[in-house]
């Protein structure tokens, strides 16, 4: 294990045992015999970050972009802290598994705390992925902190187009030196997915229970953390999983028919940039127009409105909402419910805001919807280009079918169906 302040002062090795506690050792005045040397790692200059490179077994190469998080943090032994520390080039001797599916090389993007990406991290991931793309790679894996994990795999999913295979994502809710820690398992189900699914989409891999049974392969545009800390904490909002990994067979089972297939190497296309000055205003009894005023008057672009229900916000901010249209302000309506859709024909009040100029956001989350946005008025200047692709299905993140996955079909208690 990576060493800590406390034990590289002291001489102390950390060694992680089979149980998954950590046990350390002092190596002053000791022996040690190399008895197997498992991989090297070569140095290769790039422009993104540092990126080393694993030799494996077979012809496969899988890429590992790291941007920080729980995934690559460990604890402070002495505050009982979680902190980013680890080099991504770390996560392979966590699971030494994954040198059996191919040859990695992993490159130490950013070091952040998600709650710290904004969309000009965004950009920077799309381009260090399409590089892998384009540059040969069979599996592209990106690590990633899980507080805005959905955030990133929206823009990821608009931002590559054409996938020659998945994308995956993954993050973990407990830090690599936990007995409990979820990073391990997800990080070699990432790879699976990455080498071995049929579809060419974003995806998010995050355990599917609380055990260490199967791992979730969740459509990017479609996936929200649900709980704070649970390792079982992303799930799929209006939508089934694509598929599922089991373990301990490490085998890939299909559970969703409908997805984009991978496409050709050549036909790829990246659209990495995104438009800075877009929010979101959450409905609340008493919402303030002034908030939809300043934003107008201090040059945003794009609004997504959080509504309630059906898509509403009290009658009192239509003018602004009116207003903000008629300055060339994109204004979307979203649902602040977890589940269905948005249907603004059905009250007085949606009916209003739709005159008003309001684009609905069907059944797309709150997050996906701002990030679409973003993406499109980054990359279209025609006003009216922007509004028709709003409405449009462009990868999945509107599901066109009304069903009721409040309760889904493949999901009973603790396993899958």
């Amino acid at each position: 294990m990576p060493s800590t302040e406390l034990s590289s002062k002291d001489g102390v090795v950390i060694v992680k045992l089979a149980n998954g506690y950590n046990v350390g050792i002092s190596i002053i005045g000791a022996h040690i015999e190399v008895i197997k040397e498992n991989y090297a790692r070569v140095e290769v200059p790039e422009g993104g970050g540092i990126t080393t490179y694993v030799e494996g077994q077979g012809g496969k190469l899988i890429s590992i972009v790291s941007t920080g998080g729980t995934i690559v943090s460990k604890v402070e032994y002495e505050t009982g802290a979680v902190r980013p520390a680890l080099t991504a080039d770390d996560l392979i001797d966590f699971v030494p598994e994954i040198r059996e599916m191919g040859s990695i090389e992993v490159v130490d993007l950013y070091r952040l705390l998600s709650e710290n990406m904004t969309p000009d991290h965004w950009t920077s991931i799309a381009k260090a992925v399409w590089g892998k793309l384009v540059g040969g790679s069979d599996g592209v894996i990106v690590t990633h902190g899980t507080d805005t994990l959905s955030y990133t795999s929206s823009a990821l999913a608009f931002a590559l187009r054409n996938l020659p295979m998945p994308v995956v994502l993954v993050g973990s809710q407990r830090s690599s030196d936990r007995p409990s820690s979820d990073s391990a398992l997800n990080l070699l189900a990432s790879a699976i997915i990455a080498l071995n699914a049929p579809f060419g989409e974003v995806v998010v891999a995050m355990h599917g229970s609380i055990s260490d049974t199967y791992i979730l392969a969740c459509r990017g545009v479609k996936v929200r953390k649900m709980h704070s800390s649970r390792r079982d904490a992303f799930q799929p909002v209006n939508d089934i999983p694509l598929a599922k990994v089991v373990f301990p067979d490490r085998k890939l089972v299909m559970i969703s028919s409908k997805y984009l297939s991978r496409c050709r190497r050549e036909d790829l296309i990246l659209m990495p940039n995104f438009e800075r000055k877009v929010a979101i205003v959450k409905a609340y009894p008493g919402l303030d127009p002034e908030i939809i005023d300043f934003l107008v008057d201090r040059g945003f672009k794009g609004i997504v409105l959080e509504g309630t229900g059906l898509g509403h916000v009290n009658e009192a901010c239509i003018p602004s909402v009116r207003r903000a249209v008629e300055e060339g302000v994109v204004v979307v309506m979203a649902t602040q419910t977890i589940f269905g859709r948005v249907n603004m024909n059905v009250y007085t009040t949606g009916r209003k805001l739709l005159m008003a100029g309001v684009l609905p956001a069907s059944d797309m989350l709150a997050e996906t919807a701002y990030v679409k946005l973003s993406w499109l008025l980054a990359n279209f200047n025609d006003l009216s280009e922007v509004k028709k692709l709003f409405v449009k299905n462009i990868v999945y993140e509107i599901n066109e079918v009304h069903e009721d996955y409040i309760y889904p079909r493949w999901y009973h208690g603790d396993r899958l169906q």
